[in-house]
């Protein structure tokens, strides 16, 4: 077989000694803290646009602070509230509207990814008196405009506190466990959709807007929690597998002055994944979606008398993307992001719901939105117009007019701006850089000073021994897709090595990313040590290049990332210093999917597999997700069908080593279970473990690091 080279496009390197003067990563470095990075938590800029704070830890003893510090000097000005004998240890917070209160969390509890529970108290800023809102945990309490009341969510139902009277009114009272639920989202919302609190004060605090979800009719899971006592028992929530039935949601008003309830009519609305007030007090948007998900309505709802108009619509022959982005300017006309035109990019619309211009065009992507500058009508944005690998942060004109680049440095480039836009905080990190925080100003990007880096952290890496990301591009199925490779320090092009990738390549996801490491990227540092060489390639249906390229895989997804995978393993094998006969491929979740799909797919490629929590059949998965790429299995048999491993199992020739945690919420352990129960029918021989009680992160005390050591015993013997 011809060999063919890979043209390389950059390279980036590491200031070095001799291999042989550095220690190699362990587990134990990765999994103990040895390189934990320093960021700046809970930034909040205050309304003057002058100061900012920021939420402190101390270890010990344990406390937290919450600081205010001086965009111009970066000197602390005072704390503005502290952990002590009358304030609880509190991990996050939120000011009221006018700053006046602030909200602190404390004895947090996680529900599920999203959803918390904990005890809270009002900090009043000016007298520094402290109030408890409620003796038992809640749900997602918000302030009220004024800062007077605390709206929250308790058992399903939702309540008003007052903070002077300390009275509480209970505002819904049909909520109850696995029926009906207000103000907050089912698993399937807050999982999918990304949102807990389904409930906002308008501008004013005359009105509440909230949904209600009815899932009497959601089909129950359950799974077992082994625990610490001598029996076990069943954990059961509703949880909506694609095809089956969803909860019904519905939106309702709560007039404040009146205390009563009104519901919406939104017409036909299937799923209502946004609710947003305007500037206009008694009007409310609201974003709706049928099934399919390919039919967005942006909705006006006048709350004097609920009355509803559609603002407007997008409709796309795969799906619409929900936008989080949605920003109402002073009379109510809005910014809209969208990737109508092929690309994610920005839009303007006027109070009416008409167009008036697009915002941002070409052949690259918006992928965050910072906000607008009333005074200088300019919008902030970060996008990849520097390659899809990279981010940077942009001013532009309503008008599409003076873009600015505000970022300088390759890699990846975030801001947090003053409430006034005259400052921005920028987080930059690189393949080679650990985080760096900057301050600069708005209006041309320049850099004022340096807030915080990780100089130690990168001090202390240069005594390990790392490889550079090697980022290139390889062309696989008509498509150039990005990639990157780690080989060994002392990389000799005349020996052969073996290879193993990683992906996840769930749709619009990227791995192939100019940033700093994550723990993965520590562990395949630490595979680079011994002689491996790890490979990462982006294919079809990941994200930050066009729609199209997103979008193929609609109704067949796995398929076309797999046959990418199979493709650039194949094409890399080509290598000569890859040995052909020793391929690999690991991934999680999506990516657990992917690399079962390849090792059976693929099993004239690739020699040894490692999938963690894996899909194993779309069937399996949650309504929302899966019907957005898929439709629903009765729609789409075939689609659902021919790329579930656990079907043909008898194509398995290579090693496996399947993993999942029992305590899994979102891919459940049915996914291994059918896989497994498959492979001992085909009398296949593999490897699996089961992880007690753990969800689909498989954490907790000891957990991590004894996975990643099971896996690096696996990767050792079978590759």
């Amino acid at each position: 077989m011809q060999k063919q080279a890979l043209l390389f496009l950059f390279t980036f390197g590491f200031l070095t000694l001799s291999v042989a003067q550095k220690k190699k990563i362990t587990l134990e470095d990765i999994w103990g803290g040895t390189f934990r990075t320093e960021y700046m938590d809970a930034l909040r800029s205050m309304k003057n646009g002058k100061q900012y704070t920021v939420l402190n830890f101390n270890r010990s003893p344990r406390s937290s602070s919450l600081d205010k510090y001086n965009y111009e000097t970066l000197e602390k000005v005072e704390t503005v509230v502290s952990s002590s004998d009358d304030v609880p240890f509190f991990t996050s917070y939120t000011f009221s509207k006018d700053e006046s209160k602030i909200l602190l969390a404390t004895e947090i509890e996680p529900i599920f990814r999203h959803s918390r529970l904990g005890v809270y108290y009002v900090y009043d800023v000016s007298n520094k008196k402290v109030t408890k809102v409620s003796d038992d945990k809640i749900q997602e309490p918000l302030l009220s405009p004024d800062g007077s009341q605390v709206a929250y969510v308790k058992e399903n139902n939702i309540y008003i506190f007052n903070i002077d009277s300390g009275d509480t009114q209970q505002i819904t009272s049909d909520g109850s466990k696995g029926t009906i639920i207000n103000g907050v989202t089912d698993w399937v919302y807050e999982e999918e959709f990304a949102f807990v609190r389904a409930f906002d004060w308008n501008s004013n605090g005359t009105k509440i807007a909230f949904l209600r979800f009815d899932e009497t009719n959601v089909p129950h899971f359950s799974m077992d929690v082994y625990g610490q006592n001598l029996y076990p028992f069943q954990y059961e929530f509703k949880y909506p597998k694609a095809g089956e039935v969803n909860a019904e949601v519905s939106l309702h008003m709560y007039d404040v002055a009146s205390s009563s309830s009104s519901n919406v009519n939104l017409g036909d609305a299937y799923y209502i994944p946004r609710i947003k007030w305007m500037n206009n007090p008694n009007h409310l948007s609201v974003q709706t979606l049928n099934r399919h998900q390919n039919h967005l309505k942006l909705h006006s709802v006048n709350a004097t008398d609920n009355s509803v108009t559609v603002l407007m619509e997008e409709k796309d022959a795969a799906y619409v993307d929900v936008t989080d982005y949605l920003t109402f300017l002073a009379d109510d006309s809005f910014i809209w992001v969208s990737e109508m035109d092929g690309f994610n990019h920005i839009y303007l619309y006027g109070n009416d719901g008409k167009l008036k211009n697009q915002i941002t065009k070409g052949e690259w992507e918006v992928t965050d939105y910072y906000g607008y500058d009333a005074k200088s009508k300019k919008i902030f944005y970060q996008s990849t117009e520097n390659g899809s690998i990279n981010r940077d942060v942009y001013s532009i004109g309503t008008n599409g007019k003076k873009k600015k680049r505000l970022t300088l440095k390759e890699g990846t480039n975030g801001a947090d701006f003053s409430a006034d836009y005259t400052y921005f905080i920028n987080t930059f990190s690189s393949a080679t850089m650990p985080y760096v925080f900057t301050l600069h100003k708005a209006a041309d990007g320049r850099k004022l000073k340096n807030i915080k880096d990780n100089s130690v952290l990168d001090g202390q890496l240069e005594t390990y021994e790392l490889s550079p990301k090697e980022f290139s591009t390889i062309s696989i199925n008509g498509n150039d897709l990005n990639m990157y490779m780690v080989k060994p320090a002392d990389f000799d092009e005349n020996k052969k090595y073996p290879l193993l990738m990683f992906q996840y390549s769930g749709p619009g996801s990227q791995q192939v990313a100019n940033r700093w490491f994550g723990s993965n990227d520590y562990w395949h540092q630490m595979l680079a040590s011994e002689g491996y060489i790890i490979a990462c390639v982006d294919g079809r249906g990941t994200g930050y290049k066009g729609r199209d390229f997103k979008k193929v895989t609609y109704l067949n997804l796995v398929k076309y990332e797999t046959e990418d995978q199979i493709a650039a393993a194949k094409k890399l094998s080509e290598l000569p210093y890859i040995d052909e006969n020793r391929t690999g491929i690991w991934g999680w979740s999506y990516g657990g999917h992917m690399s079962t799909n390849c090792l059976l797919k693929g099993n004239d490629t690739f020699e040894m597999a490692i999938a963690v929590a894996p899909v194993t059949s779309w069937r399996f998965y949650d309504t929302i997700y899966t019907e957005r790429f898929m439709r629903t299995p009765q729609e789409n048999p075939d689609g659902y069908d021919d790329e579930s491993p656990f079907n043909y199992p008898e194509m398995l020739k290579g090693k496996y080593l399947l993993v999942h945690g029992s305590g899994d919420d979102n891919v459940h352990v049915q996914n291994s279970m059918r896989m497994i129960e498959a492979l001992v029918q085909a009398n296949k021989s593999f490897e699996w473990a089961i992880y007690p009680d753990r969800n689909h992160g498989i954490y907790g005390g000891n957990t991590r690091l004894h996975l990643f050591t099971k896996m690096t015993d696996f990767v050792k013997k079978n590759l």
